[in-house]
């Protein structure tokens, strides 16, 4: 075979491909894939870790609990959200001015929070210099004869505390909890 009929040969077949490729491209659906995720992953068919619902002075915001300090929290987020939070002992020995707060309510308005009560209250989002995905727990508990209301910030809580309506206890617990979305931005 000649080297000119070698040429044109290699040159028929990368025609080939690449119409092949154009008509593909044009022809396949592009498949989805997790938001954040680059591709890497290839295709995902649902959230790993689904949002939960908290709130900030107020408004809701979401975030995601990936790993937690001890490992009875880390089981009961594990049972309440479904994916795997991981448990990391060594969250605990975060000093403690380096963790934000989050307010966990163990009684008083049903809701979604992991005790079966109202959802989280967050003091800082992103963007303040406060924030940290790093949470020390504080647990926040109705006193018998008051009576429960939702308390949408910290604000709320530490009034409520003053008032005597809450017990408020921080039993050293850290669980990492980034927000996704807050009032006024998201990621």
């Amino acid at each position: 075979m000649s080297t000119h009929r070698l040429a044109a040969g290699a040159a028929a077949v990368a025609l080939l491909l690449t119409v092949y490729a154009a008509f593909y491209a044009a022809t396949t659906p592009a498949r989805q894939i997790a938001p954040g995720m680059g591709g890497q992953m290839g295709q995902m068919s649902q959230n790993p870790t689904p949002p939960v619902k908290g709130l900030y002075k107020g408004k809701e915001l979401l975030f995601i609990h990936t790993e937690a300090s001890a490992p009875q929290v880390a089981e009961m987020l594990t049972k309440m959200m479904g994916p795997k939070v991981f448990t990391v002992a060594s969250l605990a020995k975060v000093p403690t001015h380096l963790l934000a707060d989050v307010y966990v309510f163990t009684n008083g308005v049903k809701g979604e929070g992991p005790f079966g009560f109202q959802v989280d209250v967050f003091d800082a989002v992103p963007g303040q210099a406060r924030y940290t995905p790093l949470r020390a727990l504080n647990l926040v508990t109705w006193r018998k004869g008051r009576t429960p209301r939702v308390l949408g910030s910290v604000e709320e809580i530490q009034a409520a505390a003053r008032k005597g309506d809450v017990a408020l206890r921080r039993p050293g617990v850290v669980v990492n909890m980034p927000i996704i979305t807050w009032p006024g931005g998201h990621r």
